[in-house]
Protein backbone atom coordinates (compact mmCIF):
# COMPACT_ATOMS: atom_id res chain seq x y z
CA UNK A 1 0.00 0.00 0.00
CA UNK A 2 0.83 3.44 -0.73
CA UNK A 3 0.56 6.77 1.35
CA UNK A 4 0.21 9.71 -0.90
CA UNK A 5 -1.11 13.44 -1.01
CA UNK A 6 -2.06 15.45 -3.64
CA UNK A 7 -1.32 19.36 -3.66
CA UNK A 8 -4.33 21.42 -5.66
CA UNK A 9 -4.52 25.29 -5.00
CA UNK A 10 -3.60 25.16 -1.60
CA UNK A 11 -5.46 22.23 -0.50
CA UNK A 12 -3.76 18.81 0.23
CA UNK A 13 -5.68 15.59 -0.43
CA UNK A 14 -4.79 12.73 1.27
CA UNK A 15 -4.86 9.29 -0.25
CA UNK A 16 -3.58 5.64 -0.38
CA UNK A 17 -3.11 3.70 -3.46
CA UNK A 18 -3.01 -0.42 -3.57
CA UNK A 19 -3.24 -3.82 -5.28
CA UNK A 20 -2.08 -4.36 -9.16
CA UNK A 21 -4.68 -3.86 -12.29
CA UNK A 22 -6.46 -2.06 -13.62
CA UNK A 23 -7.91 1.06 -11.57
CA UNK A 24 -10.59 1.40 -9.59
CA UNK A 25 -10.89 5.19 -7.84
CA UNK A 26 -13.29 5.33 -4.56
CA UNK A 27 -14.92 8.81 -3.66
CA UNK A 28 -17.10 8.95 -0.41
CA UNK A 29 -19.67 11.17 0.37
CA UNK A 30 -20.65 13.80 2.32
CA UNK A 31 -19.00 13.56 6.16
CA UNK A 32 -17.38 10.60 5.45
CA UNK A 33 -13.79 9.38 4.35
CA UNK A 34 -12.40 7.21 1.69
CA UNK A 35 -13.00 4.43 4.27
CA UNK A 36 -16.87 4.41 3.94
CA UNK A 37 -17.25 3.41 0.41
CA UNK A 38 -16.59 -0.24 0.55
CA UNK A 39 -15.99 -0.27 4.32
CA UNK A 40 -12.52 -1.46 4.97
CA UNK A 41 -13.05 -4.38 2.68
CA UNK A 42 -10.03 -5.02 0.64
CA UNK A 43 -11.90 -7.96 -1.93
CA UNK A 44 -11.24 -5.54 -5.06
CA UNK A 45 -7.63 -5.57 -3.81
CA UNK A 46 -7.86 -9.23 -3.97
CA UNK A 47 -9.77 -9.78 -6.92
CA UNK A 48 -6.64 -8.33 -9.27
CA UNK A 49 -7.65 -4.26 -9.19
CA UNK A 50 -5.75 -1.36 -8.51
CA UNK A 51 -7.61 0.97 -5.74
CA UNK A 52 -7.59 4.51 -5.02
CA UNK A 53 -8.98 6.35 -2.58
CA UNK A 54 -8.90 9.56 -0.96
CA UNK A 55 -10.59 12.24 1.59
CA UNK A 56 -12.43 14.57 -0.37
CA UNK A 57 -11.16 18.22 0.58
CA UNK A 58 -12.18 19.13 4.29
CA UNK A 59 -12.69 15.25 5.10
CA UNK A 60 -10.24 12.89 7.04
CA UNK A 61 -6.85 13.70 6.98
CA UNK A 62 -7.34 15.69 3.87
CA UNK A 63 -7.00 19.74 4.50
CA UNK A 64 -9.44 22.46 4.52
CA UNK A 65 -10.31 24.85 1.96
CA UNK A 66 -11.71 27.90 1.27
CA UNK A 67 -14.64 26.73 -0.55
CA UNK A 68 -16.52 23.41 -1.59
CA UNK A 69 -18.65 22.48 -4.52
CA UNK A 70 -18.93 19.77 -7.27
CA UNK A 71 -16.54 21.92 -9.88
CA UNK A 72 -13.94 21.32 -7.46
CA UNK A 73 -14.17 18.32 -5.41
CA UNK A 74 -14.08 17.16 -9.86
CA UNK A 75 -11.09 18.93 -10.23
CA UNK A 76 -9.32 17.55 -7.04
CA UNK A 77 -10.46 14.05 -8.57
CA UNK A 78 -8.77 15.34 -11.61
CA UNK A 79 -5.67 16.37 -9.77
CA UNK A 80 -5.76 12.72 -7.86
CA UNK A 81 -5.82 10.67 -11.59
CA UNK A 82 -3.29 12.90 -13.05
CA UNK A 83 -0.43 12.32 -9.88
CA UNK A 84 -1.44 8.96 -9.61
CA UNK A 85 -0.86 8.42 -13.59
CA UNK A 86 -4.24 7.24 -13.98
CA UNK A 87 -5.26 7.96 -17.51
CA UNK A 88 -8.77 6.10 -17.54
CA UNK A 89 -10.47 4.61 -14.66
CA UNK A 90 -13.53 3.12 -13.38
CA UNK A 91 -15.19 5.74 -10.73
CA UNK A 92 -17.22 4.42 -7.95
CA UNK A 93 -18.60 6.96 -5.43
CA UNK A 94 -21.10 7.35 -2.44
CA UNK A 95 -23.84 10.41 -2.27
CA UNK A 96 -21.22 13.37 -2.81
CA UNK A 97 -18.76 10.81 -4.27
CA UNK A 98 -21.47 9.83 -6.67
CA UNK A 99 -22.30 13.18 -7.70
CA UNK A 100 -19.16 14.12 -8.16
CA UNK A 101 -17.84 11.19 -10.24
CA UNK A 102 -20.70 12.25 -12.41
CA UNK A 103 -20.04 15.83 -12.94
CA UNK A 104 -15.94 14.53 -14.01
CA UNK A 105 -17.50 11.88 -16.56
CA UNK A 106 -19.68 14.71 -17.73
CA UNK A 107 -16.39 17.21 -18.18
CA UNK A 108 -14.09 14.23 -19.33
CA UNK A 109 -15.94 11.08 -20.44
CA UNK A 110 -12.70 9.91 -22.37
CA UNK A 111 -11.22 9.58 -18.90
CA UNK A 112 -13.56 7.16 -17.47
CA UNK A 113 -13.98 3.52 -18.18
CA UNK A 114 -17.34 2.58 -16.06
CA UNK A 115 -18.94 4.59 -13.28
CA UNK A 116 -20.23 3.02 -9.67
CA UNK A 117 -23.28 5.72 -8.54
CA UNK A 118 -24.34 4.49 -5.06
CA UNK A 119 -27.14 5.66 -3.22
CA UNK A 120 -27.70 8.84 -5.15
CA UNK A 121 -29.15 12.01 -3.19
CA UNK A 122 -29.13 15.05 -5.63
CA UNK A 123 -32.87 15.74 -6.84
CA UNK A 124 -32.45 18.91 -9.20
CA UNK A 125 -36.01 19.75 -9.02
CA UNK A 126 -35.85 19.99 -5.54
CA UNK A 127 -32.32 21.16 -4.73
CA UNK A 128 -33.80 24.90 -3.59
CA UNK A 129 -36.18 23.82 -1.28
CA UNK A 130 -35.98 25.67 2.09
CA UNK A 131 -36.59 22.57 3.92
CA UNK A 132 -34.21 20.48 2.61
CA UNK A 133 -31.11 23.56 2.95
CA UNK A 134 -32.44 24.20 6.27
CA UNK A 135 -31.99 20.12 7.33
CA UNK A 136 -28.40 20.14 6.42
CA UNK A 137 -27.87 24.00 8.26
CA UNK A 138 -28.92 22.24 11.40
CA UNK A 139 -26.67 19.23 10.98
CA UNK A 140 -23.76 21.69 10.36
CA UNK A 141 -25.09 23.92 13.73
CA UNK A 142 -24.96 20.50 15.39
CA UNK A 143 -21.83 19.62 14.36
CA UNK A 144 -20.64 23.21 15.21
CA UNK A 145 -22.31 23.79 19.14
CA UNK A 146 -22.38 20.02 19.90
CA UNK A 147 -19.47 17.89 18.57
CA UNK A 148 -20.01 14.56 17.17
CA UNK A 149 -23.02 14.13 19.50
CA UNK A 150 -24.30 17.57 18.64
CA UNK A 151 -24.38 15.85 15.39
CA UNK A 152 -25.89 12.39 15.87
CA UNK A 153 -28.65 14.47 17.65
CA UNK A 154 -29.18 16.55 14.43
CA UNK A 155 -29.58 13.58 12.30
CA UNK A 156 -33.07 12.64 14.21
CA UNK A 157 -31.82 8.57 13.97
CA UNK A 158 -35.12 8.29 16.55
CA UNK A 159 -37.39 8.96 13.29
CA UNK A 160 -36.10 6.06 11.67
CA UNK A 161 -37.01 2.46 12.47
CA UNK A 162 -36.15 1.43 15.62
CA UNK A 163 -34.00 -1.69 14.38
CA UNK A 164 -31.92 0.37 12.33
CA UNK A 165 -31.14 3.83 14.95
CA UNK A 166 -28.27 1.68 16.89
CA UNK A 167 -26.21 0.91 13.71
CA UNK A 168 -26.98 4.07 12.23
CA UNK A 169 -25.95 6.25 15.61
CA UNK A 170 -22.43 4.11 15.86
CA UNK A 171 -21.82 4.37 12.32
CA UNK A 172 -22.48 8.33 12.39
CA UNK A 173 -19.67 8.55 15.74
CA UNK A 174 -17.66 6.24 14.03
CA UNK A 175 -16.76 8.05 11.03
CA UNK A 176 -17.34 11.29 12.59
CA UNK A 177 -14.57 10.69 14.73
CA UNK A 178 -11.96 10.30 12.06
CA UNK A 179 -11.88 14.09 10.48
CA UNK A 180 -8.59 15.96 11.58
CA UNK A 181 -10.64 19.00 10.63
CA UNK A 182 -14.52 19.16 12.46
CA UNK A 183 -14.72 22.69 11.73
CA UNK A 184 -13.72 21.79 8.13
CA UNK A 185 -16.84 19.20 7.66
CA UNK A 186 -18.96 22.09 8.91
CA UNK A 187 -18.52 24.29 6.32
CA UNK A 188 -18.80 21.67 3.90
CA UNK A 189 -22.23 20.59 5.26
CA UNK A 190 -23.29 24.18 4.49
CA UNK A 191 -22.04 24.32 1.06
CA UNK A 192 -22.19 20.77 -0.65
CA UNK A 193 -25.66 20.59 -0.46
CA UNK A 194 -26.05 23.90 -2.02
CA UNK A 195 -24.08 22.60 -5.00
CA UNK A 196 -24.99 21.47 -8.45
CA UNK A 197 -23.06 18.34 -10.26
CA UNK A 198 -25.32 18.97 -13.25
CA UNK A 199 -28.62 20.77 -14.38
CA UNK A 200 -31.00 17.91 -15.23
CA UNK A 201 -31.38 14.27 -15.11
CA UNK A 202 -31.50 14.27 -18.89
CA UNK A 203 -27.64 15.56 -18.57
CA UNK A 204 -26.69 11.73 -17.81
CA UNK A 205 -27.79 10.65 -21.31
CA UNK A 206 -24.39 12.06 -22.38
CA UNK A 207 -22.96 9.53 -20.62
CA UNK A 208 -23.92 6.74 -23.52
CA UNK A 209 -21.45 4.25 -23.63
CA UNK A 210 -20.15 4.21 -20.45
CA UNK A 211 -20.59 0.95 -18.47
CA UNK A 212 -22.58 2.04 -15.18
CA UNK A 213 -24.62 0.88 -12.46
CA UNK A 214 -26.70 2.24 -10.04
CA UNK A 215 -26.31 1.28 -6.21
CA UNK A 216 -29.94 2.41 -4.67
CA UNK A 217 -30.96 1.88 -0.67
CA UNK A 218 -34.50 1.10 0.07
CA UNK A 219 -35.95 4.34 2.45
CA UNK A 220 -37.04 2.37 6.24
CA UNK A 221 -32.90 2.15 6.68
CA UNK A 222 -31.38 4.57 4.22
CA UNK A 223 -34.50 7.87 3.75
CA UNK A 224 -31.39 10.14 2.90
CA UNK A 225 -30.88 8.68 -0.21
CA UNK A 226 -34.66 8.13 -1.67
CA UNK A 227 -35.03 4.60 -3.60
CA UNK A 228 -36.74 6.72 -6.14
CA UNK A 229 -33.98 8.65 -6.64
CA UNK A 230 -31.71 5.24 -7.64
CA UNK A 231 -33.72 4.68 -9.66
CA UNK A 232 -34.48 7.78 -11.89
CA UNK A 233 -30.91 8.05 -11.87
CA UNK A 234 -30.96 4.27 -13.44
CA UNK A 235 -33.71 5.29 -15.34
CA UNK A 236 -31.49 8.61 -16.64
CA UNK A 237 -27.88 6.80 -17.56
CA UNK A 238 -27.74 4.71 -20.54
CA UNK A 239 -27.65 1.02 -20.29
CA UNK A 240 -27.28 1.56 -16.24
CA UNK A 241 -27.95 -1.42 -13.81
CA UNK A 242 -30.28 -0.92 -10.79
CA UNK A 243 -28.78 -3.18 -7.69
CA UNK A 244 -30.72 -2.85 -4.42
CA UNK A 245 -30.84 -4.60 -1.46
CA UNK A 246 -34.01 -7.13 -0.92
CA UNK A 247 -36.72 -6.08 1.63
CA UNK A 248 -35.31 -5.88 5.49
CA UNK A 249 -31.91 -6.89 4.60
CA UNK A 250 -29.58 -4.48 5.31
CA UNK A 251 -28.67 -1.73 2.34
CA UNK A 252 -25.98 -2.86 -0.52
CA UNK A 253 -23.96 0.62 0.57
CA UNK A 254 -23.30 -0.63 3.88
CA UNK A 255 -21.54 -3.80 2.79
CA UNK A 256 -18.45 -3.50 1.91
CA UNK A 257 -18.10 -6.82 0.06
CA UNK A 258 -21.33 -6.81 -1.34
CA UNK A 259 -20.63 -3.39 -2.92
CA UNK A 260 -17.08 -4.41 -3.75
CA UNK A 261 -18.67 -7.20 -5.98
CA UNK A 262 -20.89 -5.03 -7.39
CA UNK A 263 -18.03 -2.66 -8.38
CA UNK A 264 -15.93 -5.43 -9.90
CA UNK A 265 -18.32 -7.00 -11.96
CA UNK A 266 -19.30 -3.24 -13.54
CA UNK A 267 -14.90 -3.26 -14.09
CA UNK A 268 -15.16 -6.59 -16.16
CA UNK A 269 -17.47 -5.13 -18.03
CA UNK A 270 -15.74 -1.61 -18.62
CA UNK A 271 -12.56 -4.19 -19.99
CA UNK A 272 -9.57 -1.78 -19.00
Amino acid sequence: MTDFTVERDGVLLSGTDEGEGPPIVLLHGLTATRRYVVMGSRSLERSGHRVVSYDARGHGRSSPADAYGYDLLAEDLRAVLAERGIERAVLAGASMGAHTLLRFALDAPERVAGIAVVTPAYDPVTQDEPSRLAYWDRLADGLRDGGIEGFVEANRVERMPEGWQRTVRTVLRQRLSLHDHPDAIVAALRAVPRSRPFETLHDLAELEGIPSVVVADRDEADPGHPLAIGEAYAGALPGARLVVEDEGRSPIAWQGGQLSRVIAGLAERAAL
